[in-house]
């Protein structure tokens, strides 16, 4: 007889194992989900625009983050929530895709859910919201088309100054006040590695050092590689010299069986250590006289091997990443070989000056490449702190996306909130020319538009509601490139201000938004098929089922 443990329920439980949770229709499924939703971009939303308030993350490894990037707060924070997580992917989407833009996509979902949540509570079905709002983002990337600045597609992407003019808000968004310091810098290290064909810029190609000590102000860039340690040997100094990378370390090649060997008397003794010696020290030769002057080991650095460098006046340096030795190959043009012996003059590689440097108490080793053309450039970022150099490398990575973004699609429109008034003004009056009852969510979607001058407006700690309705008068009477200056908290023309974004950074955030909101709306019913927590009731502890 089966036990009374395996009586089947009624309804959905009949179906599905016993602990599972089942929430439906709009109250449990659809509201609850908002709330989710609403709760994560309420936490990117006040770091959102150059006064964006910091959060302070600490992760499940105990790191600690101190940072307004919202890519890098919701990756840490590890969201459980399943509706939550659609809008991180999307976030994650546009970091991945533009590299800028993750706290607008986020931030600008949670706002579009927060106006759909009144809509269903007014009485609207969640379809014919979704049906409005895919109306409105189709309407918003038509308008966003005419709002290009006429003449921005057509861009010399080693021009520095118009570099820096589409990269300043980028890196303004984080770090507000230094951005006339960054984005030369990052400017110069992106057109220095920018192929011939810009298309193929790769972002790998700018690399950041961080060294604590010193301030901003004492960052530079090198054309070529920083390597965060010091040489082996007391060689510190090559110039013009050649290089020799060994992936397998520069050491006696250990057998791979092991031997005995019998050793009657000392002279025998003698002679095997000399051996060994003549051995290591005819490899070493072999790497001197192919005209290598650096030699540089993917693993350990034997004695022995480092004495007779010194012997032969080689420098030695010790690179233990995989990833950073590949980079240190294409920065030399050098290959990689994997045991020590006799390199080829095609697999040596080259470097203007090879140098162990102190920069605030760090000795570097700094390789320079002026005329190697477009290998790798490091931007040295110099800060009183771990955590303000993580932020700056952070506010980097923004512009060297930014500038890969840009060799694609060069296109700007007016930044400072200024396109996304026009662009609410514009929806609105769409919205009136449709007769369904999507309108009221179009009528929402373009109201949704107003958080991003509102949040600004209020991280600078000004007054939001001024802010907004002097925008709205600027924009009716046909100031289409009005948007806030926050240093004065007033309305102006952004093209006197030089604040641009980039079009596709906007293109592709409002777009993800839009995608997401109308992912989690579709969404009505939530069936969780495992258990809530904890081993399942019908589990025995043998493992086996209820007996008869």
């Amino acid at each position: 007889m089966v036990g009374l443990g395996a009586m089947p329920g009624y309804g959905i439980q009949s179906m599905l194992k016993e602990g599972h949770r089942h929430l439906s229709g709009l109250e449990e499924a659809v509201l609850k989900n908002i709330d989710a939703c609403r709760e994560l971009s309420a936490i990117t939303r006040t770091s959102l625009g150059p006064n964006g308030m910091n959060k302070m993350v600490i992760n499940h490894l105990d790191k600690l983050f101190v940072t307004n990037d919202a890519a890098t707060i919701v990756n840490e924070l590890e969201v459980q929530h399943p509706a939550a997580k659609i809008l991180v992917l999307a976030g994650r989407a546009q970091q991945e895709e533009i590299g800028d833009g993750a706290n607008l996509t986020i931030s600008f979902a949670g706002e579009l859910l927060e106006k759909a949540e009144e809509l269903i509570r007014m009485g609207l079905h969640p379809s014919e919201i979704i049906i409005g709002y895919t109306k409105a983002i189709n309407k918003t990337i038509e308008i966003l088309e005419d709002l290009v600045e006429k003449g921005s597609e057509n861009m010399d992407v080693r021009n520095k100054e118009e570099v820096v003019l589409r990269m300043r808000s980028a890196v303004a968004s984080k770090q507000f006040g230094q951005e006339d310091i960054l984005c030369p810098l990052v400017a110069d290290a992106c057109m220095q590695v920018c192929p011939k064909n810009p298309a193929n810029f790769n972002v790998d190609n700018v690399r950041v050092a961080k060294l604590v000590g010193g301030g901003l102000h004492n960052s530079t860039v090198v054309r070529g590689m920083v390597l965060k340690n010091d040489a082996v040997g007391s060689i510190k100094r090559a110039e013009k010299a050649k290089i020799a990378v060994f992936a397998g370390g520069v050491d006696t090649s250990a057998t791979e069986t092991k031997g005995t060997v019998l050793i009657h008397s000392a002279e025998q003794l003698e002679n095997y250590a000399k051996t060994e010696e003549a051995k290591v020290e005819e490899l070493i030769k072999a790497v001197a006289d192919s005209g290598a002057k650096v030699i540089v080991s993917g693993a350990a650095v034997g004695d022995m091997a480092l004495h007779f460098c010194e012997r032969y006046k080689l420098m030695v340096l010790k690179v233990s990443s995989k990833f950073e030795l590949r980079r240190f190959c294409r920065t030399t043009g050098a290959v990689a070989i994997l045991k020590l012996s006799q390199p080829n003059a095609d697999e040596l590689g080259y470097a203007d000056s090879v140098s162990v440097e102190e920069i605030g108490g760090a000795r570097v080793t700094v390789i320079k490449n002026e005329e190697g053309g477009n290998s790798v450039a490091t931007v040295v970022l110099r800060g009183s702190t771990d955590s303000i150099l993580d932020d700056l490398e952070r506010a980097v990575d923004d512009g060297v996306n930014t500038y890969k973004s840009m060799c694609r699609d060069s296109r700007i429109i007016p930044g400072a909130a200024a396109t996304e008034i026009e662009l609410a003004k514009r929806l609105k009056e769409f919205s009136l020319k449709e007769t369904g009852l999507d309108q009221y969510a179009i009528a929402k979607f373009a109201e949704s538009f107003e958080m991003v001058p509102r949040t600004i407006s209020e991280n600078a700690g000004l007054n939001a509601m001024e802010i907004i309705s002097s925008l709205y008068a600027e924009h009716a009477a046909g100031n289409t490139k009005v948007g806030i200056d926050l240093e004065e908290g007033v309305c102006k023309d952004v093209s006197v201000l030089k604040i641009w974004d980039l079009y596709v950074t906007k293109f592709f955030a409002l777009k993800y938004s839009a995608d997401a909101v109308c992912t989690v709306l579709r969404v009505d019913q939530i069936i969780m098929a495992k258990p809530a927590g904890g081993p399942r009731r019908d589990a025995q502890p043998g493992g086996g089922m209820d007996e008869d």
